[in-house]
This record gives structure tokens, sequence and C-alpha cells, in this order.
């Protein structure tokens, strides 16, 4: 029985994991979590699975949860988040917030000794020296949630990491794969949330639509498997079968394959290195497919991936900068303040404002992250 510990367990990753727990009960006990402002599903939760200790964001929410849930410890805030990821000596850490915020929860559960499934791309992006160094020292697994690095940490088992020659990352493209710059003007929020292939929360979603989720995926591979910029490279690929490639010194390519299923990467996070069968999980059938399409990438039309390799070649607390703009310019244009176009605009802006420190520490990354949101709303304003 694995204790699991689960941050963002209201959203499309987390909804999944307790999917995959309440299917396996006789496997997985969820026994801390973390959620935001969703209480309903809050308590649809802790009804189902009555974990030991909920985190949420606001004091009024949690006072109330606690009224009502006497039996369970309820926490808030930051310190409520890095409780929920590290209480009850759980043995995995499942960590699907959206944003930096989950940065010291993760940080703090590496020290306390457990495995980090880590599906908080934003984590490794903005501090992913910090986070590898941590978890080398503390002797802790890094295991992808991604569907992308999940392939290659799959085609990558029990092989030479000296004889990689290349990562490839495949991408569907998102919601405007087929639409030109000057279409792109004016196009909507629902348009922008409408993925031809994934399941994702809206932040996700979007992020794909401007290709900048890829770019944050470049950043990761680059720390997870310890790989050069110039060795990972990006490829369309708008079935989204096959999740990602490694390239050996032999010309030999292994490739991961499987229907658009985030429960699967999920699943194996949580049993690896042993497998167990999926429920309700549609199987692969290549002969029902017929063809798979490739593409290669044009970084002229998918902006925000270049802004992404140019950071990470950057190092330091350029990918935080940029990772922070981002962060920021997505939520603007859901709520209606910037336009589609504008987001890229603005991580421009930032990247080329910013004065790059190239070995901080923990402080000086949160601070980057700080003052790059404050210069955002500064300009929409």
């Amino acid at each position: 029985m694995k204790k699991i510990n689960l941050l963002g367990a209201t959203g499309s990753i987390g909804t999944q994991t307790l999917d995959i727990i309440g299917a396996n009960p006789e496997l997985f006990t969820l026994v801390s979590m973390s959620a935001g402002k969703n209480m309903d599903k809050v308590r649809e939760i802790i009804a189902q699975f009555k974990p030991k200790l909920v985190s949420v964001l606001e004091q009024t929410d949690a006072e109330r949860l606690q009224a009502e849930f006497p039996d369970v410890k309820i926490v808030f805030g930051e310190d409520g988040l890095i409780e929920a990821a590290v209480g009850f000596e759980a043995d995995v850490l499942l960590n699907s917030v959206i944003g930096s915020v989950g940065l010291k929860p993760t940080l703090a559960a590496i020290e306390a000794g457990m495995t980090i499934a880590i599906a908080n791309k934003e984590t490794l992006v903005a501090a992913g020296d910090l986070v590898v160094q941590a978890a080398k020292r503390h002797n802790v697994p890094l295991v992808p949630v991604d569907s992308e690095h999940s392939a290659l940490f799959q085609a990558l088992n029990g092989e030479n990491p000296k004889r990689i020659t290349k990562l490839i990352l495949t991408a569907s493209g998102g919601s405007f794969r087929d639409s030109t710059r000057d279409q792109l003007q004016n196009v909507t929020v629902e348009q922008a949330l409408a993925h031809p292939n994934w399941s994702m929360g809206n932040k996700l979603t979007i992020d794909s639509a401007t290709m900048m989720n890829k770019g944050l995926e470049v950043i990761e591979a680059h720390h997870l498997f310890a790989m050069p910029y110039d060795q990972i490279e990006c490829l369309l690929h708008k079935e989204s079968i096959i999740h990602s490639m490694v390239e050996f010194e032999d010309t030999s390519v292994m490739a991961q394959l499987g229907s658009p299923d985030m429960r699967v990467p999920i699943q194996y996070a949580l049993t690896y290195p042993d497998r167990i069968p999926m429920a309700n999980a549609k199987r692969l059938r290549l002969d029902e497919i017929g063809k798979l399409h490739f593409e290669k990438m044009d970084y002229e039309r998918f902006k925000a991936l270049a802004f992404a390799y140019d950071a990470g070649r950057e190092g330091g607390t350029m990918p935080t900068a940029m990772n922070a703009a981002n962060e920021v310019a997505v939520q603007l244009f859901m709520e209606g303040h910037i336009s589609f176009m504008q987001i890229e605009d603005i991580i421009e802006q930032m990247m080329e404002q910013h004065e790059t420190i190239k070995e901080p520490n923990l402080e000086e990354i949160l601070e980057t992250d700080r003052i790059t949101r404050k210069k955002v709303y500064g300009i929409v304003k």
C-alpha cells in the first residue's frame, strides 16, 4: 500500500489521479491533499477518500471545512500547502498544482525523502537546478508525470545515458496548430481552450495553444535527463500517439506510444517501477488509426517555444522570469484584459528587461518571480 500526498486534487491531473487511487484501493491510499477554491469538489473528495489532512487556499474555506469535518486536519495558504506535501510520512508526493507555487512544497518533500511524481512543470522551469541538486543530495527519485517526459523516462529505462544523441519531444500543436499568425489576432479564450486531443486544465491548454507548454517541457527535459538544449528537439505530431522518442548513437530510435490518456503516465508514476492493469482505458489500435503525421517545428510561427529555448540556454533566473511572465499573461488573457498574441509580447518584453542571476539561491528565484509578476501587472495597467 502506497501512501499518496496529492497537491492540486481538484484540477485535471488531480482528479485523474483520484480515479486511479479509487480504482486501486488495495494499492493506494490518499493521506493528504491540497485544493484551491472548488469547495464542492473538496467535500466530495473528503467523503470518498477520507484523507487525514486537507489544505485549501483561503482561511474562511478552511474554517468552514473544519466545522464540517472535525476528524480531518484542515489547513490553508502557503504553509498549509507545504504541510500537505510532507505530512504523514507518505511514500509519494504527486505535485499537480499549476505554477511556481509548487516549488517550496516540492523542495520540502524532497528533504523529507519522498518520491516525487512531478506534474508541476513550472517548478522545474523556475528552479530546476535547485530541485535536481536537492533530489540527488537526498537520493530521491523524480518521476515525471507529463506524457512526454514519462515517454522519455520509459524509453531510457535500462539504457546507458552516454549513448543518447537526441531527445525528441512530440507536440500536437494545440488549438491553433493550423492557423497562421495573422489568423490569431482576434481569437477568443473559448477557441484557445478547444484542444484537439487532450483534456487538460485551462492554463495548460492555453500554454499548448501558444506552444509555451512545449517550451516548458524542453526546459524540464533538460533538467530531468541532464541533456543539453542542442540535443532536445521538438516535432509536430498531430495525432498525439507517439508521446516522445529517444535517438541513440547507433541511430536506433526508441518511442513510447499510446492513446492520449493522461491516466496512463499518472498511473505509471504511482506504480513505478512496476505496472498494473489500467481500468477503462482505450487500447491503441494502429490499424484503426492508419497513418501518423509529422512536421518540422516552425519556431517563427511558435515564438513562445523559441523564447523557452533562449531562456533555457541563458539559464540562471531567466527561465524563472519567463515562466512568471507567462503565468501572469495567460491569466490576464483568460480574464479578457489582453489579446492572445499579447501573451508572447509580454514574455518577450520581460525577458529583454531581465538581468540574469547566473547561480541563484532559492530566495533570489522567488524574488525574481515576484518582481516579474509585478512588472507584468504594471505594464497591463
